[in-house]
């Protein structure tokens, strides 16, 4: 499982650089007055700011936004989250999700599940659901399944590469090896993702990017 969180920067610089640049300012300033008692003062007061600065982007990173699932583990799928199309043997029935820490300022939510090892590199879209109110903090078991109706209330459910709205479970050929499902959430500054009428999965994707004020992501592996 591979686990992927980010919170887009504010504009106006990042804060390792305002930390870095710091740095180089005050260590010049008491490297040139070591004996000012005045200097050494402000060179202390600093540092305490250099500290608090430390813990800041700690914090940061600590609360990241996540994403994963309850349902997979070390890469084992029960059968019913498979695919249910071309003998893969599943119900096509979609994995609970959790996610936490979204950024401030989230009004709605965009998910997608791709498969970048499928169609000979080309990938496959396995679910796409967008306008997923902020409230939410995952996904049920089953909720994209049959169309996504049991979605929150609002949610968009699209259409994948199997040329139906909701969650596609999945399907590699037999001795493609481990393909790679990814599942991204991206959390949007606007109550609604702006999209064409029945956009295609790509549409999703890139819009979904353009508007996000973070997005995060966890990978599952499964082949047969």
């Amino acid at each position: 499982m591979q686990r992927r969180g980010v919170n887009l920067p504010p504009r106006g610089g990042r804060l390792a650089d305002a930390v870095t640049q710091s740095c180089w300012v005050r260590r010049g300033l008491s490297a040139k007055l070591p004996g000012n008692p005045s200097r050494r003062s402000e060179a202390m007061t600093s540092r305490f700011g250099l500290v608090a600065l430390a813990f800041a982007a700690f914090a940061t990173q600590a609360s990241a936004f996540e994403i994963s699932s309850p349902s997979v583990s070390n890469g084992k799928w029960a059968a019913k989250y498979l695919g249910d199309e071309a003998g893969c043997g599943g119900k096509s029935v979609s994995i609970a999700l959790a996610w936490k820490n979204p950024p401030a300022g989230t009004k709605s939510y965009a998910l997608t599940m791709f498969d970048p090892d499928a169609n000979g590199g080309k990938g496959f879209w396995h679910w796409l659901a967008w306008n997923i109110p902020p409230s939410a903090k995952g996904l049920a078991e089953g909720a994209g399944s049959k169309g996504g109706k049991r979605l929150p209330k609002g949610t968009v459910s699209g259409e994948g590469g199997v040329g139906r709205a909701g969650y596609f479970g999945p399907c590699p050929p037999p001795g493609s090896g481990a393909h790679h499902y990814v599942f991204t959430l991206y959390a949007l500054g606007e109550a609604k993702l702006r999209t064409p009428e029945n956009p295609s999965p790509e549409m999703v994707s890139v819009a979904a990017k353009s508007q996000a004020l973070g997005e995060a992501s966890v990978t599952y592996t499964y082949g047969r």
